[in-house]
């Protein structure tokens, strides 16, 4: 039974493009809010069919390590409705923490800045996604799940109902949802603030279904009317050649890398710290945009977002 499982995100891909073109119709006649400019949705979609692409090709050697590891599990979970439930559970925790390596850490982020390099939010937003997932090596943490005793067979059909769930609230058709549901379950305008390149929203909601765990370990931030979302990359990304989409990132961080000359510590401090980060302390991330922005505006102190002292500091390693 747990090899007939497939991943459920494949059976909604025509699902995804249905919603997509409902959406760009609605948006096109003004019956739903937003905003689609051709050119970047199409590089969109073309960014989702070479996921697709690179994911096959990479699914051998993701499996081929998962059963590996399979081998060395420390505990064997039952194929129950509850350990599934649990599985979808842990895997949106682990997915939280996966997400975050991938804001925090430039290598995982070389590979994550595609998800955010539109300067638009739509549906085809989520299918913005890139290609080189398994070059980045942060699947290693998703292999805790193996340890613990769930079958990969079981964390793949939890992670397509979770990369489902996310799909829908990459929108601005959808405001605000009701309070008990924007309490707990991550929404379209929680996801919007992760999509936000304004500082107080730079580094927050990585949750994927539960907000609940940006505000546990205190990285949730609201929406707020006064300060709506503007989307992209801090530094304007215009783009729309996919392959350079696919690939810029790593590029800069390579060129950073020659310039620093044969200094191999430095290589690696480029690798696991934050994007911005320098050697020569002349730092240009999201801590210093948010700096930045507290000196215009110093009565923001301590909201949400920009309450500095409290979280994302100590994640920059000298």
């Amino acid at each position: 039974m747990l090899e007939n499982m497939i991943d459920p995100s494949i059976i909604a891909a025509p699902a995804y493009l249905a919603l997509v073109a409902w959406e760009w119709w609605a948006v096109r006649t003004r019956r739903a809010k937003g905003t689609y400019d051709t050119p970047d949705a199409i590089v969109s979609l073309s960014m989702g069919i070479g996921s697709v692409v690179t994911a096959i090709l990479g699914g051998l050697f993701l499996i081929s390590v998962s059963i590996l590891v399979w081998e060395y599990r420390l505990f064997t979970l039952p194929l129950t409705w509850w350990s599934v439930l649990a599985a979808f559970v842990v895997y949106d925790l682990v997915y939280y923490w996966k997400h975050r390596f991938m804001h925090r850490i430039r290598w995982f982020w070389a590979n994550h800045v595609i998800h955010h390099s539109s300067n638009f939010y739509n549906l085809t937003t989520a299918l913005r996604q890139p290609w080189t997932g398994p070059i980045s090596g942060l699947f290693i943490v998703g292999l805790t799940m193996v340890l613990a005793g769930w079958h990969p067979s079981v964390i793949a059909f939890v992670g397509g109902f979770n990369l489902i769930y996310q799909f829908w609230i990459h929108t601005e058709a959808i405001d605000k949802m009701p309070k008990w549901f924007e309490a707990v379950w991550n929404t379209p305008s929680h996801h919007r603030v992760h999509h936000g390149r304004n500082p107080r929203y730079l580094d927050s909601n990585y949750a994927g279904v539960w907000i609940i765990w940006d505000k546990i370990f205190g990285t949730f931030v609201p929406e707020l009317e006064t300060d709506k979302p503007d989307y992209g990359l801090v530094a304007r990304f215009e783009s729309n050649n996919p392959f350079w989409v696919a690939i810029h990132e790593y590029v800069a961080l390579f060129r950073d890398m020659g310039r620093d000359g044969l200094r191999p510590d430095r290589w690696l401090r480029r690798l696991y710290n934050p994007p911005g980060w320098s050697p020569d302390g002349n730092h240009n991330g999201s801590i210093e945009a948010k700096a930045a922005y507290l000196a215009a505006h110093p009565d923001q102190a301590g909201l949400p977002g920009l309450d500095l002292p409290v979280h994302h500091g100590s994640e920059a390693i000298a």
